[in-house]
């Protein structure tokens, strides 16, 4: 570099100077290394691009999480480095999810020797889905009655104590357990992703859902309502046996990808480590006490912090008019006693005998003050009238057959009658 001491040059000089230099420093490079020999694995294995891998999560690759949750089935190989995995998984095949206990000597003393909680959850992985996952989870039962969304394999579990599946969430299961003890839960997907999809393309083209796990531990009260830890997995759920197919057409297309190529995806691991996240949501515990099975009130079950949720649901239908017209008739005259009934839910909020009447009102497209008053038919047929406290003690998804009376008062006023 000694000419860069000698008499100031022009810029058009240095600038020649300076790419004629470069040109000759580059010379050769394709004749010493040959065609194809540039290989970016070699360039990454070189010390300095290991430390940096290493340091990639600083927080997370330092912090020992107390408890790390185990999901036994493979990812898929053709997931991109950066990107969460996906696991595919088979409707109502039952999958062990492995509750391991990852805390220190004399991490958390205080639950040692003591159960905590798990709250295990399908969730929708899309954010539009979860701004309406009621509406969805409603339409899914309407669709399929009687079925729940996740279910545990009882039998085939190892360690779990109280297992619940409250009858209203339907995604929703829970049990308690000892971290010192060996404990795997079995669970059984029974909704597949394509049930959530406008069109139905088939299983690779449905909606991910996640898996997440919260686990809680007692608080003075004796109620699980202390976070200690949550973790989620991104799912796919297809119809028995596609899973497998899914798998394999994955594995497929990534042997026939080039060298390069399959260096920007993950490996397809024999398990799914599920990841540290966010409770789903902040949750707030009503009356969460252990107690022998699920109770039927609509108090007893927490309600997400800034996610309304109805606490009570009510089924109401009319008579179907023109199906019983034209229902054969018996000997006698009367119509068929198979009467068709449609349903319509309908949620309260604030379990109030208004709120009910605004609600009706709405679902036959009527002002609220045309309906005068709301009995609900009871013992010999007596028409009792329907208070606050009445819907307060209302069981949740009680059903009703409406029939309507012309009020007295005004011509287009109605009494409804629920019986």
């Amino acid at each position: 570099m000694a000419w860069a001491l000698k008499l100031p040059l022009t810029d058009e000089v240095i600038e020649s100077g300076l790419a004629q230099d470069f040109d000759a420093s580059l010379s050769g490079i394709g004749q010493e290394l040959g065609a194809g020999a540039y290989s970016m694995s070699d360039v990454l294995a070189l010390p300095i691009f290991k430390q940096e891998e290493s340091n990639l999560p600083p927080e997370s690759e330092n912090k020992i999480l107390p408890f790390q949750y185990v999901l036994c089935a493979p990812t898929s190989p053709a997931i991109k480095l950066h990107d969460e995995t996906l696991t595919y998984l088979n409707q109502g095949q039952s999958y062990e999810i492995r509750m391991l206990d990852n805390r220190k000597i004399g991490e958390l003393p205080e639950i040692t020797g003591k159960m905590v909680k798990s709250i295990i959850r399908v969730v929708f992985h899309d954010r539009r889905l979860q701004y309406t996952e009621h509406q969805q989870l409603e339409g899914w039962r309407w669709n399929r009655p009687g079925d729940r969304i996740l279910d545990l394999d009882i039998p085939m579990s190892v360690g779990i104590i109280d297992p619940r599946a409250n009858p209203t969430q339907l995604n929703t299961v829970e049990f308690l357990w000892d971290p010192s003890k060996r404990t795997s839960v079995f669970i059984q997907v029974h909704c597949i992703s394509t049930e959530f999809t406008m069109r139905k393309h088939g299983g690779e083209k449905g909606v991910p859902f996640r898996i997440q796990i919260d686990t809680f531990k007692e608080n003075e009260n004796e109620e699980y309502t202390e976070h200690l830890h949550s973790a989620s997995c991104q799912v796919k759920v297809f119809k028995p046996k596609g899973a497998d197919r899914k798998q394999k057409t994955d594995r497929e297309k990534m042997e026939k990808r080039a060298p390069q190529e399959k260096e920007k995806y993950q490996p397809s691991y024999e398990t799914t480590i599920l990841t540290e996240c966010s409770p789903w949501p902040e949750v707030t515990y009503v009356n969460n006490s252990p107690s022998p099975g699920f109770n039927s009130t609509h108090n007893s079950f927490p309600v997400a912090e800034g996610v309304v949720r109805p606490r009570l649901t009510i089924y109401v239908c009319q008579e179907s008019q023109p199906v019983r017209e034209h229902q054969p008739k018996h000997e006698n005259g009367d119509a068929a006693a198979n009467t068709f009934f449609v349903y319509h839910a309908i949620y309260l909020e604030e379990l109030t005998a208004v709120e009910l009447t605004e609600k009706l009102a709405q679902l036959f497209n009527i002002s609220p003050r045309q309906i005068h008053q709301i009995f609900k038919q009871g013992p010999t047929g007596i028409h009792v009238l329907v208070s606050d406290e009445m819907i307060q003690n209302f069981q949740d998804e009680v059903c009703f057959v409406l029939d309507t009376m012309k009020g007295i008062e005004t011509c287009d006023g109605y009494h409804i009658i629920l019986k």
